[in-house]
């Protein structure tokens, strides 16, 4: 049985098979989905999701394409509903600097903001970066010397050493469906190299849908395609990848009910 670790069903996308879908999760092995916010709306609607279904749980957060749309009050929102019983992390959080949907300032402003607030809650956080690798590890290391901080790296597209400095810092790495593209190389040889118990696996749905279904909707039954390929690398049965990646994902969201 599989763990999504990040997925958007609330995106619109979904709107015509959600319930369906959730509903055939675990007939298509998955036992869980972390089901991940953006903003203040999809947070909220990812909360709705988890106390809809039991195997969803929910994150809540303003992603940086969003930092620049968000209210005075947002981070007593998102405090706010930090405190029902299924919102597990607070993401996804970071810098996104090949949009640039969110002038830098604003985004560096309300990614620390949220990594002091995960802080004071007590809970990880779940880091989108893109084109702002080594601002984005600057920031985290810069946390880090401020109090321990832990969370995951969401879709990870940097280099092995880059993974092993943010084992260090505290985090996980999270490998989607890019692993399965055929010029992938960086990102195979982080899921070959990096310690198993620091491993998780997602699919980012509707996103990043994995080999052999690119140009589908990704859904997280597809979460298979990325498993078998990560064991490939690895050398190991697809059953020891499975418990080892769900084992991680239960322990950095510390969730034990299953």
């Amino acid at each position: 049985m599989f763990i999504d670790s990040h997925a958007h069903l609330d995106d619109e996308r979904f709107d015509i098979d959600r319930e369906m879908l959730i509903e055939n999760l675990k007939n298509n092995n998955v036992d869980l989905v972390f089901n991940i916010g953006a903003d203040i709306k999809t947070s909220k609607a990812s909360i709705e999701l988890a106390k809809k279904y039991q195997h969803i749980y929910a994150v809540v957060g303003v992603h940086p394409h969003d930092a620049k749309d968000v209210e005075d009050n947002y981070l007593d929102i998102l405090r706010e509903l930090s405190s029902e019983e299924k919102v597990v992390a607070i993401g996804e959080i970071g810098l996104d600097y090949y949009y640039d949907n969110s002038p830098r300032d604003i985004q560096r402003k309300v990614f620390k903001e949220q990594i002091n607030l995960a802080k004071e809650l007590n809970l990880p956080i779940v880091i989108h970066t893109r084109d702002a690798s080594q601002e984005t590890f600057d920031i985290l290391k810069e946390a880090s010397e401020e109090g321990p901080i832990r969370g995951i790296m969401h879709c990870y597209s940097g280099s092995v050493e880059m993974a092993r400095e943010y084992i260090k810092l505290g985090f996980y790495i999270a490998i989607g469906g890019p692993v399965t593209f055929k010029n992938s190389k960086v990102v195979k040889e982080v899921a070959q190299e990096i310690p198993l118990d620091k491993l998780l696996i997602e699919t980012d749905c509707p996103y990043l849908t994995p080999e052999p279904l690119r140009g589908k909707r990704n859904e997280p039954i597809f979460i298979r395609h990325t498993a078998e390929k990560v064991a490939q690398l690895r050398g190991i049965s697809l059953e020891e990848l499975a418990k080892a990646t769900s084992d991680n994902a239960k322990r950095i969201f510390n969730v034990n009910n299953i």
